[in-house]
């Protein structure tokens, strides 16, 4: 496995899950394949896990190809003075995967999103898009409704 795309070990097992979800989520932007969970299993097994280790990611994958449109449109709209079409691929895979977590997963605090998303960056992107991505991700956490750093359990 390329030492960049490593998943670490020393991670928890949800920074686990989403390396896994962004790197899913990274390749379905270049090709989208026809059987969704199929890929996702292959996936798994090239990182050394079973399908039950990486359900969270799972359901990130499912969420965000689920809400895509509505994701892109949110994004689209933030990144003011940016083409959405010149985002890098790697980015807009990390803004999705955080977005859709500060959208529509209230069990996950916003900074804990939020930080997940540039740690991530650490290995995945570089540091302007750190800079980038907290700019875009933050205005997602200002627009949201719930405390910052509380999750919200029913």
């Amino acid at each position: 496995m390329d030492e960049e795309l490593e998943i670490k070990v020393n991670w928890s097992r949800r920074r686990k899950n989403r390396a896994a979800a962004f790197r899913y989520l990274f390749q379905w932007e270049l090709n989208r394949p026809k059987d969704l969970g199929r890929e996702l299993e292959e996936l798994y097994v090239r990182l050394g896990e079973t399908p039950e280790f990486f359900a969270y990611a799972t359901e990130i994958v499912d969420g965000v190809v689920a809400q895509v449109e509505g994701l892109d449109e949110r994004i689209r709209a933030l990144a003011k003075n940016w083409e959405f079409s010149r985002i890098a691929k790697t980015d807009l895979a990390l803004l999705r995967l955080a977005a859709y977590e500060l959208l529509y997963r209230p069990d996950v605090p916003p900074v804990v999103a939020i930080d997940e998303a540039l740690e991530l960056a650490k290995t995945f992107s570089t540091e302007n898009s750190r800079k980038f991505l907290n700019g875009i991700l933050d205005k997602i956490r200002i627009e949201l409704d719930r405390p910052a750093r509380e999750a919200v359990v029913d």
